[in-house]
């Protein structure tokens, strides 16, 4: 298997894990007699898990190499997905998604390592730029998919989905030859001493939390756009699997974009462009009354101006660190989605508000990412 086909298909992993499931949670949440917030609960401890683990398996790919510490991953992933597919109660799902976010956290982790390892420079940029555009297609079917299988078959299959998923980056794993890298020694102490390194790297450090706060409208999303749609607005869950590729083709959309301006713009003139782009959507959102093509419109120009900035906010980040690249990665993988898990509570425990938290989201996310690379252009 090409190194190319196999990060696609780690870095799917995320967006299936959550993505495909969603149809189901309206359902759960009335089979189970839940609220919002404990339907929910299953999306946040995957997310709280997978970003903690982030944290974990970059440095130990940086001490044992990427392929042994893929392959643990990936079984552990198995094993959560099939935890999943047996749950017969919201703790019992919510253990097995628990197992999931562990999995699958080596393979997101991995994923921007390994394109770190493979590729450089401008063709690094490039790669992941054309990575942002056929990732998204996950995302876009990811709902639809769950939606046939929850109507012709079972919410169960959902997670066995997971499983085929995970042997094929198995497969993968076996025939990926281990990457040349200079490998780090050392225990715990030694990866704290990584990580205290990074936290010392001013500018690595304030571009990863800034950059991390960019997406946090779009996790808020992902827990609440069932509700939404499916509750708020009435509509089928075929309807919402729609809906929700067509906010999925916005980021695949901007991620194409991307990677086209890349060769005539500069990256800091694209960022000005995409934020600026970000918080026009939020403030249609804040404005235009809600209903579900209105929100579906300001969703997709959000997701489409973000799907231009995140491959270049990744580069730029990376570019700031010549070591650990690794925990450089994790690091940067788990600002964003632990800041994620706290949106998608949030937005869960206000109910009534969800679409006005959204799009401040929104507005947040494009005007402090804005301030501070106005700022770092200024100081260069």
């Amino acid at each position: 298997m090409p190194p190319f086909v196999l990060i696609i298909l780690l870095a799917g992993f995320p967006a299936l894990a959550t993505d495909m499931y969603l149809p189901a949670l309206p359902m759960l949440q009335h089979m189970w007699q839940l609220s919002l917030a404990q339907a929910n609960f299953s999306l946040v401890i995957f997310f709280i898990t997978f970003s903690l683990f982030l944290l974990v398996y970059g440095p130990l790919a940086d001490r044992f190499g990427r392929r042994p510490v893929l392959f643990a991953g990936l079984l552990i992933f198995i094993a959560g997905s099939l935890f999943c597919a047996m749950a017969q109660s919201i703790g019992q799902l919510v253990v097995a998604r628990f197992l999931q976010g562990c999995g699958a956290a080596a393979a997101s982790s991995l994923c921007l390592t390994l394109s770190k390892d493979l590729y450089t420079g401008q063709q690094q940029k490039k790669i992941m730029a054309y990575i942002g555009v056929i990732v998204p297609l996950v995302p876009m079917l990811a709902p639809m998919l769950g939606s046939w299988v929850i109507e012709h078959l079972s919410w169960r299959i959902i997670f066995i989905t997971h499983v085929i998923l995970a042997l094929a980056s198995l497969i993968g794993t076996l025939t990926l030859k281990e990457p040349a890298i200079h490998r780090t020694q050392g225990g715990l102490t030694a990866v704290l001493r990584r990580y205290m390194v990074l936290f010392k790297n001013r500018t690595y450090r304030s571009l990863t939390l800034v950059f991390a706060i960019t997406p946090l409208f779009f996790y808020s999303f992902l827990a609440a756009s069932g509700s939404i749609y499916m509750l708020d607005f009435q509509l089928s869950a075929q309807q919402f699997g729609l809906l929700f590729g067509f906010n999925a083709l916005a980021l695949m959309a901007g991620s194409f974009c991307c990677a086209r301006l890349s060769t005539h713009f500069s990256s800091m003139q694209i960022l000005n462009w995409s934020l600026a782009g970000m918080f026009l959507a939020g403030t249609l959102m804040l404005l235009w009354h809600p209903t579900s093509i209105s929100f579906a419109v300001s969703m997709f120009a959000a997701s489409f101006f973000m799907g231009i900035s995140r491959p270049l906010c990744n580069h730029m980040v990376l570019e700031q660190v010549h070591s650990d690249i690794g925990a450089a990665s994790s690091l940067l993988t788990f600002s964003s989605f632990i800041l994620g898990a706290i949106g998608m509570q949030m937005v869960s425990l206000m109910p009534d508000a969800k679409i006005v938290l959204i799009a401040a989201m929104i507005l947040i996310g494009s005007a402090i990412p804005w301030l501070a690379i106005r700022r770092l252009s200024l100081a260069h």
